[in-house]
């Protein structure tokens, strides 16, 4: 990724996205739909100083921690997520970097080797970067842990009525990267790590994509994919743009409610407390609002993550990934 330039005659927008009131506007309703005006503001302020444009997908805004997990004030937690080039780039443009001449140090070991869940049998990895600092050459290390980083899932099936239930067994998730490339995606974590410890001004809660776990609650089939897609159309025919359908599980009389996005959340955790000693109830509101959980995902990616923890820590053994 290279440094964002102004908007020229080659069309780049760059940086003139971050001061243009109309292309503020867009940023706000795609890339950071989750802050608040103080975090979009905060959000912007850092894209700017990093010259990272948002609309090129080179920053994301993520809000973590938006409520307190029993009933506390809430703790919101702005993160600005990048790509390793950008990292790399920002680094560089200190003038004070200096990437490592060898590659990522990689330790495997048989003993940790799983088909399931590491099928390289990978531990760590080691990367190294230098600093130029106070007249001579620092090198920088840090390490990344495979069992700290990898997605590791519940493994989820059919049984013999159909239902789908947590097998017991442990999984790597390779709908991402992580199960085509796992060297390379450990390695980028290392990276990330090396870089924010070497300069920690320009790159304070910074993160690099791969260390940021956004695995969405489900997968939805092309035909489901469809159907939501259709429902979706509906509601916005109806005036119902901003809501979702979800089942509350209420019976016949009442099956689905348009809940607005803004309040799924709290809908959905009230849900779970009421029924926190009927796992299998959660589960199978899960399995019933599947494309609700999907479209949550992409609507509020840092609100999906926390009820995806709760709806984990509920059926205790995780929610499929």
């Amino acid at each position: 990724m290279t440094a964002v330039v102004p908007f020229n005659q080659h069309g780049t927008i760059g940086n003139a996205a971050l001061h243009d009131s109309k292309m503020l506007g867009l940023i706000r309703r795609t890339v950071a739909k989750d802050a608040n005006n103080d975090e979009f503001d905060v959000f912007i302020a850092m894209c700017r100083v990093l010259r990272l444009d948002p609309l090129r997908r080179q920053a994301y805004c993520f809000i973590f921690k938006k409520r307190g997990k029993h009933g506390e004030p809430e703790q919101r937690q702005l993160t600005l997520v990048t790509a390793i080039s950008g990292l790399r780039a920002i680094a560089d443009r200190t003038g004070n970097f200096r990437p490592d001449e060898d590659a990522a140090e990689l330790h495997f070991d048989d003993g940790a080797k799983d088909a399931a869940t590491n099928p390289l049998g990978l531990v760590k990895a080691v990367v190294r970067v230098h600093k130029f600092s106070h007249g001579s050459w620092h090198k920088v290390t840090a390490e990344a842990w495979w069992d700290e980083y990898a997605p590791i899932k519940d493994e989820w099936a059919q049984d013999e009525t159909g239902t789908r239930r947590p097998t017991g067994k442990r999984v790597l998730d390779t709908s991402g990267q992580w199960g085509k490339m796992p060297r390379l995606m450990l390695a980028k974590v290392a990276e990330a790590a090396a870089l924010r410890k070497a300069f920690p001004d320009e790159l304070s809660n910074v993160y690099e994509d791969s260390e940021v776990d956004r695995e969405k609650f489900l997968d939805l089939s092309p035909a489901e994919a469809v159907e939501a897609g259709e429902a979706q159309a509906r509601l916005e025919r109806i005036g119902g743009k901003d809501t979702l359908i979800a089942d509350f599980l209420k019976g016949d009389m009442e099956p689905l409610e348009m809940v607005p996005v803004g309040q799924f959340a709290d809908r959905a955790l009230a849900f779970i407390a009421q029924h926190k000693d009927e796992p299998s109830q959660i589960t199978l509101w899960a399995n019933k609002n599947r494309a609700a959980l999907k479209e949550f995902w992409a609507r509020a990616p840092g609100d999906a993550l926390e009820l995806k923890k709760e709806l984990e820590k509920a059926t205790e053994g995780g929610q499929e990934g």
